[in-house]
């Protein structure tokens, strides 16, 4: 089979990576790519991934390509597109896709929408509203003593929520996202939450249109500095499988949330084939859904792909065929971790065009794949590009091991002014709930 998959990040590659080792494909592409995504060769018959420059934006030239390469498959990955509705028009023009379409992806393009949806169909879910006006928000914000995740409703890269812990700071986060723009359109209308307290696990569960296939859990490292300090990103490390719940748990929750929410789907028509992406919050009273995403999660997604026992081509198939009652899911027992190589000033202001050095010494560490996020090449050189440069993977039979892997391969790589956090997998490591 002919592959396309669209998106130039983390994610991206790693779904490039895990999708080259299917013996069914015979051609794969990534529009735009990475430096990393072009490096790859296929099990097939070794030829490399060809990278594409067309942007994941530019919805008419992605399916023009497809045509005139004779695609069999798209795979989605960011969810710009999605939201844009490339599904949909992908169909429209006889192309094979992977992905919601554009009415399933307002559970992640819309957080009105999705919050609204929790409550009507009984999903567990923080207290919330949602404002187009400021000064009612801010009111609301008061109602709550101030201890709010004030969320722009549309798209910010992951990084639209601010959590406050006072009046003073609830007004001011939601003047810096509804009258200063600070996410720009997508700041238009808020949601205000409650904020609650507890361990954050991401979940992942692969979609049909009328079962869910719950992934393994893992968790996520939101903000930018040690401890859980600073502002939010896109996300700067990762680790599965999270030991804050047992696999009777596991199941407890995703019944809790993924049986009401597929009862909802039908009752309102929503046709959703993809991967829903529930971030969760394990609080005192129970697990409560903060936010649904409807795509795979970054950094998520690299430590999924390496534990992953099945061809993910095959998985991808029967998702959007409505067959997953096929398929059963198999995990490696390993652990996996992530850590995430940003540039300098992110998830502010960062720069570009830096020399990146030490990727192949740091894929000489055992059980380590370092994926590419924000590089490209010049002449012959890997430089940044992007804010989350590099997410460096490693597994092994125990999470210590596994996270020991992981920062001696980020030690052997070097670029200007490059962070990250010191402390991915210390709460696994603790098995702390706090």
């Amino acid at each position: 089979m002919k592959l396309l998959v669209i998106g130039s990040g983390g994610r991206e590659h790693a779904l490039v990576w895990k999708l080259a080792q299917s013996p069914h494909v015979t051609c794969l592409a990534c529009a735009p790519g990475n430096a990393g995504t072009g490096l790859e060769r296929l099990v097939s018959n070794g030829s490399f991934v060809r990278n594409v420059p067309i942007p994941v934006d530019e919805i008419p030239l992605l399916i023009v390509y497809a045509k005139e390469n004779g695609v069999d498959f798209t795979v989605v990955g960011p969810d710009n597109p999605l939201a844009a509705g490339i599904v949909d028009q992908f169909q429209s023009a006889g192309l094979r896709i992977w992905g919601p379409n554009q009415r399933a992806a307002r559970f992640e393009a819309s957080k009105a929408f999705s919050q609204q949806f929790m409550e009507k169909h009984g999903i567990p879910t923080a207290r919330s509203a949602t404002f187009d006006d400021p000064t009612a928000a801010k009111r609301y914000a008061a109602s709550l003593d101030g201890r709010c995740a004030v969320k722009a409703d549309g798209l910010a890269l992951g990084k639209g929520v601010l959590l406050t812990e006072s009046p003073l700071a609830a007004d001011q986060a939601i003047e810096d996202i509804m009258v200063r723009r600070l996410f720009g359109n997508a700041g238009g209308r808020v949601v205000v939450q409650e904020l609650l307290t507890g361990t954050e696990i991401s979940l992942h569960a692969l979609c049909d249109g009328r079962r869910a296939k719950l992934f393994p859990t893992a968790q996520d490292h939101k903000r930018i500095f040690d401890g859980d300090r600073g502002l939010n990103t896109g996300g700067m490390g990762t680790y599965s499988p999270a030991p804050f719940l047992t696999d009777h748990e596991l199941t407890t929750v995703g019944q809790q949330i993924l049986d009401p929410w597929l009862r909802g789907c039908s009752v309102e028509g929503i046709d959703f084939r993809g991967i829903l992406y529930p971030g969760v919050i394990l609080t005192s009273t129970g697990p409560k859904v903060i936010e649904f995403n409807a795509r795979f999660g970054d950094p998520e997604t690299q430590v999924y792909l390496p534990r992953l026992e099945n061809d993910l081509l095959e998985l991808l198939i029967a998702s959007e065929e409505g067959r997953l009652d096929r398929c059963e899911l198999k995990w490696s027992g390993d652990a996996c971790v992530c850590v995430v190589m940003a540039a300098a000033g992110y998830p502010g202001t960062y720069q570009k065009g830096d020399t990146i050095e030490g990727i192949d010494v740091a894929e000489q560490v055992a059980g380590t794949k370092v994926f590419h996020a924000g590089t490209t090449l010049r002449d012959s050189s890997v430089v940044t590009s992007g804010g989350r440069v590099l997410g460096v993977t490693s597994w092994a039979s125990s999470l210590a091991t596994a996270r020991e892997r992981a920062y001696a391969a980020v030690e052997r790589i070097r670029f200007t002014g490059a962070q990250f956090r010191h402390d991915i997998g210390a709460k696994g490591m603790l098995g702390f709930r706090g």
